[in-house]
């Protein structure tokens, strides 16, 4: 997901709005939208999710709804991951490359729904580049295919934690029970077991009427509401990317270590040709995870220093509720391995930090 907030529009709101402002949440623009950054405590939020439960509104996130005969050959030319490799009734991870230098313009979720229906779910700021490259590949697939953008019409809830399935069991059971990475139909909901926290749980996607009380129901089963500020430090333990910051311009699959969304056993697919130059010739730099010594946090734009040389960027640091102590997401030179020592300037203080394996917190 992005936070970047384009300044010249007016701010969209979530059919969940007034739920967050009779809840005195703290709300702030993200990717276009009015959404909530917390309610009281971020660092609660965040070990709510890890300890039990959390529903975060995630509405902010587009949908593209894209259906009819050659959807899937649409989406094979679009997209770098192999839908091949699943079916209907499942989702996937994959990328969505500029075709001159491989950058990832966006990170998708796919919910293949039915065999040629499939919701595209583009982060919160890429719907209308979405949009776009949809219309591109018309041009390079045949059939009757239809696309729209039904974002407005629908919200989306994540329900997150160790204990998600068996609270949301009290309120809609069959969602619960809907396994990881699977996409089922529950009643008029669509739900997909996927997130983006490192915790177990299910994305609902509800029509917008129906979206406010859906959401009073799992939050009266006991299911915490959380903002997008500990969904930002979950992903972040979670070794999960941020699109503008992990992901986005200049930044490739490969350098971003996911290489694994690659379908290299298509004969193409947007972007493909510069994404093979740059495998051939290597990889300049690497995503690593930083473990940093003390609390103090590590943040965007801190230099990597090694035996006192520059060497790379933090893109994401803060803060380890779990671990108790700082770290980090940074671009740096691809031998550098676990267990190898570096520094951050973080505004002129040096704080040391170790390259560690990603997640930083496993589930």
């Amino acid at each position: 997901m992005s936070d970047e907030s384009p300044s010249d529009e007016p701010l969209r709101h979530s059919p969940l709005d007034a739920q967050h402002r009779a809840r005195d949440a703290r709300m702030v623009p993200f990717g276009g939208w009015d959404m909530p950054l917390q309610y009281k405590s971020v660092l609660d939020e965040h070990r709510a999710c890890r300890t039990r439960a959390v529903v975060f509104d995630v509405s902010h996130l587009g949908t593209v709804e894209c259906s009819g005969v050659g959807s899937l050959e649409l989406l094979q030319w679009l997209l770098t991951n192999d839908l091949r490799k699943i079916e209907p009734g499942r989702a996937q991870y994959t990328h969505l490359l500029d075709p001159n230098d491989a950058h990832v313009v966006d990170d998708i979720i796919v919910w293949w729904v039915d065999i040629d229906r499939f919701f595209v779910m583009p982060n919160a700021s890429n719907t209308d580049e979405m949009l776009a490259a949809f219309a591109e590949g018309l041009s390079h697939t045949d059939g009757e295919i239809e696309f729209a953008d039904v974002t407005g019409s629908r919200a989306v809830l994540a329900v997150q934690g160790p204990e998600a399935r068996a609270l949301l069991a009290t309120v809609k059971p069959e969602a619960a029970e809907v396994p990881r990475f699977a996409v089922r139909r529950v009643g008029d909901l669509v739900v997909a077991g996927t997130g983006y926290t490192g915790e177990d749980g299910v994305e609902i996607h509800v029509a917008a009427a129906d979206a406010p009380a859906l959401w009073d129901a799992i939050v009266a089963a006991g299911i915490a509401p959380a903002g997008l500020g500990a969904r930002d430090t979950l992903r972040l333990e979670a070794g999960l990317p941020l699109h503008g910051h992990e992901l986005g311009a200049g930044i490739t699959p490969l350098q971003a270590g996911l290489g694994w969304v690659v379908g290299w056993d298509k004969a193409h697919f947007r972007g493909r040709a510069a994404l093979a130059g740059e495998l051939e010739e290597g990889i300049k730099r690497r995503l690593r995870g930083l473990g940093v010594d003390g609390r103090r946090p590590p943040r965007e734009g801190a230099r990597v220093l090694r035996h006192g040389a520059d060497i790379g960027v933090v893109t994401s640091g803060n803060f380890s509720p779990m671990l108790g102590h700082g770290i980090a997401l940074a671009f740096v030179p691809p031998e550098l391995q676990p267990g190898d020592a570096v520094q951050l300037d973080v505004r002129g203080q040096l704080l040391d930090a170790e390259v560690v394996p990603l997640p930083f917190v496993k589930r």
